[in-house]
């Protein structure tokens, strides 16, 4: 993409409403902007990293054997009656009411929906196990929407309904789930640690939140340092095992790591004192098992082994995508601006013409550009008329992994000049090792198929 046919629009100034620094920046940077209290317009920019994370949500659930489907945002409220839940949810549940008179809701999650498919569909215990899942907008009336995408009311959010027919196979399901979105948020750069949670609303026993780790997290956290040594990195996953999933469960949930709501005293002290962290969290995803809570009082039974009707049961699991974006830019920023993993840049470099105009210049950077985008790569090439120092500005803020330089003094050499945002490092390149080099970084998130 040309930044002079892009629509960009930066701010110079901080919005006076921007408290913690990913409302500041995705302001700024021009990838959101709000349309009333809690609720934005996602610009190019932004919407492009929405895009990038959500596609990564969709390739680990594919590739732990969920099922996409889409819902709807509004839901009869005869569902959540039929629950129990349509008084219980509280002011945060936005109710409305057709022409026809009839009870609506606009979803702030889906259990009586896909319980209402689930029963409608499926009827023995052959088709089990089951998952289900989209990736949908929903709406929350938050009393106080602040923070940018990180409270908003209206949120993009993955959500996913497993159908078993025993506890023990749901267990199962629960288990995968956490394989899955640890993978998931590696993939973005992220280590989102597993905590023991409340279940809230949900209902249920057996939760945990997934929280990243921010000076700006909402959710006080206690945890043994050793779980961020944890990695999954390229480890091959079976997930039809459960022995190989609970495993890794196991792995992970073995040190402590609790939100200030769970949070047990006794056990935090029987940690080593030197790996005792206690910190702020943000949470970017929840996995619940419930059991029957959903399926019994909605008759959603199957037809068992022994010719009897069982009610299923059942789990959910959320991941925040809209609040992700947020997520990733407060735990990777600076004073200039963003820092993009790799796997979620919204460009994979940004190429800088310190000379637009000159012949000899437009000519590399053309060069460079139409080279890169041969490789599937996506670079941002910044070719308006202006001084140097703002375009340097304006890659810093945006927060693009790479930076290509392309001036008149390196070119006399045959040389151009590649910069890492995260460290500032910068080496001189000619223009086929350059190419080399970003293939090179982006071949595990670009140029090999994820699954």
């Amino acid at each position: 993409m040309r930044l002079s046919r892009y629509f960009l629009p930066v701010l110079k100034e901080t919005p006076a409403e921007a408290q913690i620094a990913s409302h500041r920046l995705m302001l700024r940077a021009g990838m959101i902007k709000q349309a009333s209290a809690g609720i934005y317009s996602w610009l190019p920019l932004g919407f492009k990293v929405l895009r990038k994370i959500e596609n990564i949500v969709h390739e680990e659930q594919v590739r732990a054997g969920h099922v996409p489907m889409l819902m709807p945002t509004l839901q009869s409220a005869d569902l959540w009656r039929e629950s129990g839940r349509y008084d219980d949810y509280g002011a945060e549940m936005l109710r409305i009411t057709d022409r026809h008179g009839r009870d609506m809701l606009y979803g702030p999650t889906n259990e009586e929906l896909i319980t209402d498919i689930f029963r409608s569909h499926v009827g023995s215990y052959k088709d089990l196990p089951l998952t289900l899942y989209h990736i949908q907008w929903k709406f929350r009336d938050e009393v106080r929407p602040r923070f940018g995408v990180m409270r908003g009311r209206e949120f993009f959010m993955k959500d996913g309904y497993n159908f078993d027919l025993t506890k023990e196979d749901a267990l199962h399901a629960y288990n995968r789930h956490m394989v899955s979105y640890l993978r998931t948020y590696e993939r973005m750069g992220l280590q989102a640690i597993p905590m023991r949670a409340d279940s809230g609303p949900i209902g249920g026993d057996d939760t945990h939140e997934f929280l990243v780790l921010a000076d700006t997290g909402e959710s006080e956290v206690f945890y043994d340092s050793a779980i961020t040594d944890l990695k999954l990195g390229d480890r091959i996953v079976d997930y039809d095992s459960p022995e190989d999933c609970a495993a890794i469960v196991d792995e992970w949930t073995a040190p402590y790591a609790r939100t200030d709501e769970t949070h047990d005293e006794a056990k935090f002290n029987a940690v080593p004192e030197d790996r005792r962290r206690t910190w702020r969290g943000i949470e970017v995803g929840q996995i619940f098992y419930f059991g029957t809570k959903y399926s019994e009082p909605m008759g959603a039974t199957v037809q068992g082994p022994d010719g009897k009707a069982v009610p299923v049961h059942m789990g959910s699991h959320g991941i925040g995508v809209s609040r992700l974006v947020g997520a990733i830019i407060e735990a990777s920023h600076d004073e200039s601006g963003i820092i993009w993993p790799e796997g979620v840049t919204p460009f994979h470099v940004g190429i800088v013409n310190l000379k637009q105009g000159d012949a000899e210049c437009d000519a590399a950077c053309e060069a460079l550009y139409q080279s890169l985008t041969l490789l599937g790569l996506e670079p941002l090439y910044d070719d308006r008329d202006e001084r140097a120092g703002g375009k340097f500005a304006t890659m810093d803020l945006i927060g693009l992994p790479w930076r290509v330089t392309v001036g008149p003094r390196g070119l006399k050499t045959g040389m151009l000049e590649l910069t890492s945002r995260r460290t500032g490092e910068s080496e001189e390149l000619s223009p086929e090792a350059v190419v080399e080099r970003l293939a090179d970084i982006y071949a595990a998130h670009v140029l090999q198929p994820a699954f």
